[in-house]
C-alpha cells in the first residue's frame, strides 16, 4: 500500500523568467565604474547574503545599490531595493523597475559602484543604473541563462518494499526527481516534480494508496 502525502506545492498560475546562474556586465560612464552581478534567490536572505559578499569583495566601492524580487513580479511575495547613498530614486528604483519590466522573478541585481570623480546628476544616474541592470540581463540572455519558471511540487510518497522501483518509475516517466529516501517498516520517497504533473501523479498511484494530506498554492 502507498500512501501519497503533498507536503508542498507552488501556485501554478505564475509564469515569468528566472536565472539559471548568475551573470555579471560591467559599464564604464563618465570615469565611473559599474559592475553589476544578477543571481537567482529565493529569498530575501539569501538576497542578501550576495549584497553582504559583494561588499566584502569591493570593499573601496562608494556604493552597492540593488534590487531583488522574490516569486511572481506581476504578484509578488516579496520585493525590496537601496539606494545605498546614492540621491533616493536614482539606483534601487531603476534597477527594480528592469526587473518588472522584463518580468523576471526569483532575481536579485546587484550595481557596484566606483566614483570616477564626475557627477552624473539625478537623471544621469537614474540611466546608469537602469542601463546597468538592462546590461546584465541582456548578458543572460546572451549566455541562454534566463529560462521560464516552472512552479514545482515537492511531495513525500509512502511505499512498501515490493512496489518502491514501480513508485520511482512513474515518477521519474513524468518528469519528476527523487531527492530523498528513508527505509523503516515502509519507504519514504521525496520527490520533485513539476506542479503540472501532480494530477497525472495521483492517478498513476491511485491504485495503490490514498493521499493523505494536500496543500496548494503555498
Amino acid at each position: 500500500m502507498q500512501f501519497i502525502t503533498l507536503v508542498f506545492l507552488t501556485d501554478s498560475t505564475m509564469t515569468y523568467q528566472t536565472l539559471s546562474k548568475p551573470v555579471t556586465a560591467q559599464l564604464d560612464i563618465k570615469k565611473s565604474q559599474f559592475i553589476t552581478y544578477a543571481y537567482p534567490v529565493l529569498s530575501r536572505e539569501k538576497a542578501m547574503f550576495h549584497v553582504e559578499q559583494l561588499r566584502e569583495k569591493y570593499p573601496d566601492a562608494r556604493h552597492h545599490c540593488w534590487a531583488y524580487i522574490i516569486g511572481d513580479p506581476n504578484n509578488t511575495t516579496s520585493a525590496g531595493f537601496d539606494d545605498d547613498g546614492e540621491p533616493s530614486g536614482t539606483a534601487g528604483k531603476p534597477i527594480l523597475n528592469v526587473l518588472q519590466h522584463k518580468n523576471l522573478g526569483n532575481i536579485i541585481i546587484i550595481v557596484v559602484r566606483y566614483f570616477g570623480g564626475i557627477k552624473l546628476g539625478a537623471g544621469g544616474l537614474t540611466r546608469a543604473y537602469s542601463g546597468s541592470a538592462q546590461a546584465v540581463v541582456d548578458a543572460a540572455y546572451e549566455l541562454n541563462r534566463l529560462t521560464p519558471y516552472v512552479p514545482m511540487a515537492h511531495i513525500q510518497i509512502e511505499s512498501d518494499f515490493a512496489n518502491e522501483s514501480q513508485v520511482r518509475y512513474v515518477v521519474e516517466d513524468i518528469g519528476g526527481a527523487i531527492i530523498d529516501m528513508a527505509y523503516s517498516k515502509t519507504v519514504t520517497l521525496t520527490v520533485t516534480l513539476p506542479d503540472s504533473q501532480v494530477d497525472t501523479l495521483k492517478e498513476r498511484l491511485g491504485i495503490y494508496g490514498e493521499i493523505l494530506d494536500h496543500e496548494s498554492g503555498l
